[in-house]
């Protein structure tokens, strides 16, 4: 019998770990020949620990499961949700991006294998750098971290600079409130991170990659670190990629902690050793990136997502999505909401389906008065926006941004206008400090909401002002989309920002 319990840290943080050495004692106290395999997250949090039972080929889920509830466990007797795949959370999604997170060991690389994993590698090898190129353009990725940008337009840039040394950098540090996506990959698919990562470096050129992964992920730090160290051993990096004769190798590089260093050029500077500042574009770091060189520099789930392409083809990926928002999303539902995790599906789907019937509203049971998407930076959309289509361009027209893809849900007692507040405060405190529209108009940002919540009806016009400063005159997006989240609270929920004359009346 094989019995999975994740390893996931939000698993974890919900008494997993407990959970699995409950199982193994009880098991060996009992004589039974049962296997405990640690897998990652299948993404529904609300039901972690998550913990499937294999017989006959077939796993049944089990969950939330406490350390109380495992010789029940065991006996047969404890109430099951059935097949996991027959979940509604998890049955409404196209997951391609995460397709085996969840479904093996994240360490064991014949498993990882076995479930189609080093198949787009394969094919990528026997392919020029163009061909791999062309392949990704065809795709319509497009940057999973925030931006947006066509993934093969970069990988294009790079290949074409002429240099005598490129690379392929991945920005893991993921610091946007509501997001876990890269995390979740990391530590539970770490494999697909390093093949993504093989199949741009042969695309370009580059011979050696870094990972850029925050201090505060100790799990995937570990997880990683010890996946790379098998694909070295294994032969799926160094000097002979898969027999190939190309290289390509990496290493794990942990951040210091600054939410900064999620912008491309922050995290060069910091991953050279350097204060992790802005740097002005141009040059752009496609061709003077790390140590001047050309270099890719792309999110995890960008990367993690490059394999099932080349594995299935660039047309199958393209046919999932809506307009120029190709493929999958892997949307995290966080805040006040019954059903939280990850969610990957196809772009398109109305943001209201998304909050009212996969994430079933909020947990407290209240009206949804506000969603907020794309992070800290992101917009506050209402009720009254929730036929918008999850996809760039529409989220775009509507004021809003897809960012990272964080949704983060709000019942209709939060203040608005203290939410505004906390998105300058927030800016304040993680600008890096050289450029004066995100340096100085975040503080003046908090002085002047602060007037306005004492009575100053006529400060308003100031902060929109400050917004459209900041927007147009900051270097990178912290100062740049700041804007979003405080002008969307102040144009979607005026009530909250009602001076007490303007309330009496």
């Amino acid at each position: 019998m094989k019995i999975y319990v994740p390893r996931d840290s939000a698993a974890k943080a919900l008494g997993s770990d407990a959970v699995a050495a409950a199982i193994a004692a009880e098991a060996e106290a009992r004589g039974l020949d049962v296997i405990v395999i640690r897998n990652g997250t299948r993404g529904m949090i609300w039901l972690e620990p998550l913990v499937e039972i294999e017989e006959g080929g077939a796993r049944r889920a089990f969950g939330p499961v406490s350390p109380a509830d495992v010789p029940a466990l065991l006996d047969g007797t404890l109430e099951g949700l059935g097949k996991v795949d027959y979940i509604p959370f998890f049955a409404r999604q196209t997951r391609l991006t995460f397709a085996r997170c969840g479904l093996i060991d994240p360490l064991d690389l014949d498993a990882y294998e076995a479930h189609g994993g080093l198949a787009g590698l394969r094919r990528a090898i026997a392919m020029t750098g163009q061909q791999i190129v062309d392949e990704v353009k065809e795709s319509g990725l497009r940057g999973r971290g925030g931006a947006g940008f066509p993934t093969g337009i970069k990988w294009q840039t790079v290949h074409d600079a002429e240099a005598e040394q490129k690379y392929i950098v991945c920005n893991a540090d993921e610091g946007d409130s509501g997001t876990f996506a890269d995390r979740m990959i990391m530590e539970g698919d770490p494999f697909t991170l390093i093949e993504g990562m093989a199949i741009a470096g042969l695309a370009v050129g580059a011979t050696k990659g870094y990972v850029y992964l925050r201090s505060e992920y100790p799990d995937a730090i570990e997880v990683m670190n010890e996946a790379v160290r098998i694909g070295r051993a294994r032969g799926l990096l160094g000097a002979d990629v898969l027999g190939s004769g190309r290289a390509f190798d990496m290493e794990i590089r942990v951040g210091a902690g600054a939410y900064v260093c999620g912008e491309e050029t922050s995290l060069l500077n910091s991953l050279e050793g350097k204060r992790g500042i802005v740097r002005a574009k141009p040059p752009l770091p496609a061709l003077e990136g790390f140590l001047g060189k050309p270099t890719v520099v792309n999110n995890v789930i960008s990367l993690a997502t490059v394999p099932v392409i080349f594995e299935k083809g660039a047309q199958h990926y393209a046919d999932f999505g809506l307009g120029r928002s190709k493929g999958t999303m892997p949307i995290q539902i966080a805040g006040n909401v019954k059903h939280g995790g990850l969610f990957e599906t196809a772009f398109g789907m109305p943001l209201g389906e998304l909050v009212n019937d996969v994430a079933g509203g909020t947990a407290t049971g209240r009206p949804v008065k506000a969603v907020q998407v794309g992070g800290p930076l992101g917009a506050y959309m209402p009720p009254s926006k929730f036929d918008t289509p999850f996809a760039y361009e529409e989220f775009d027209g509507q004021g809003g941004l897809i960012g990272h893809a964080g949704v983060v849900i709000f019942d209709d007692t939060a203040d608005m206008l203290q939410m505004a507040r906390f998105a300058m405060e927030f800016c304040a405190v993680e600008s890096c400090g050289k450029c004066t529209p995100c340096r100085i108009g975040a503080v003046r940002g908090v002085e002047t909401i602060d007037r306005i919540a004492e009575g100053d009806g006529g400060a308003k016009e100031l902060l929109v002002d400050l917004c459209e400063t900041m927007k147009d005159g900051s270097l990178c997006a912290l100062g740049g989309f700041t804007p979003y989240p405080v002008m969307s609270a102040l144009e979607n929920y005026p009530d909250d920002f009602a001076t007490r004359k303007e309330a009496a009346e």
